[in-house]
């Protein structure tokens, strides 16, 4: 796959990350440990695109 798609593929899951920790987030009872977890996951992501960037 080439970078750019790894980049744009990344970027959406990052998104899909985000929209998850914002449901969650605002759930009338919200699973902190599922927060803790998709965070760190959008974090991974996150430093996975900048090593992309870096080496583009």
């Amino acid at each position: 796959m080439p970078a750019d798609e790894r980049i744009a593929s990344l970027r959406s899951k990052h998104a899909a990350i985000e929209n998850a920790i914002d449901e969650e987030e605002h759930r009338p009872h919200p699973d902190d440990l599922r927060i803790i977890e998709l965070k760190r996951e959008k974090l991974r992501i996150k430093d996975e695109i900048a090593g992309h960037l870096d080496h583009a």
